[in-house]
């Protein structure tokens, strides 16, 4: 689960499933009690049909949670400077070179590319809104100039942010397709 609409589906789901909820967050589901093995294979194939998976393994569970982390902070969170690498140690207590590699390993990607992704998407979101100017948006997402984000975004996209302005939303992601 990467955005709070996918928090819904899967919380929409356990609930078919009289399942109690004790918390729900982006990648993670606490439950008051465990699902039976029938109700887990039933949450099992909701999900899958819902175009999710349950995550058994360890390591596809901490890929989620740094995903998750990372959209929360780009995406929800109001906090412009922060460092990804500090602040997914302290969240998941690991050392961020174990989390590196094991990102890379899995997705084919560093999370410095990851989150450079995450942020052209916000960036495009709030290009289509059109409620900042490009300054505010490069201070909102952390950028050390409109230099740097523009170049990031035309080497991203291939489209200058002006160009994309008037090209329209149509070339935005879902974050779950990132």
């Amino acid at each position: 689960m990467v955005c709070l609409r996918c928090v819904k589906a899967v919380e929409s789901i356990l609930g078919n499933l009289d399942a109690g909820i004790a918390d729900i967050r982006l990648g993670e589901v606490l439950l008051t009690q465990p699902l039976s093995p029938g109700d887990t294979e039933r949450f099992r194939a909701q999900l899958s049909q819902a175009g999710f998976e349950l995550l058994d393994d360890n390591r596809s569970q901490l890929i989620v949670k740094i995903k998750s982390i990372i959209v929360d902070h780009i995406h929800y969170l109001e906090d412009e400077k922060f460092s990804f690498p500090k602040v997914l140690s302290r969240e998941l207590n690991k050392e961020y070179s174990q989390l590196s590699k094991l990102f890379s390993e899995t997705e084919g990607i560093t999370i410095e590319h990851y989150v450079i992704q995450q942020k052209i998407e916000k960036v495009k979101e709030l290009l289509a809104y059109n409620q900042m100017n490009l300054n505010e948006i490069s201070y909102k997402l952390g950028y050390s100039s409109v230099a740097h984000l523009s170049a990031q975004f035309k080497k991203v996209t291939g489209l200058t942010p002006s160009q994309f302005k008037t090209q329209g939303i149509h070339l935005r992601k879902a974050l779950d397709h990132i």
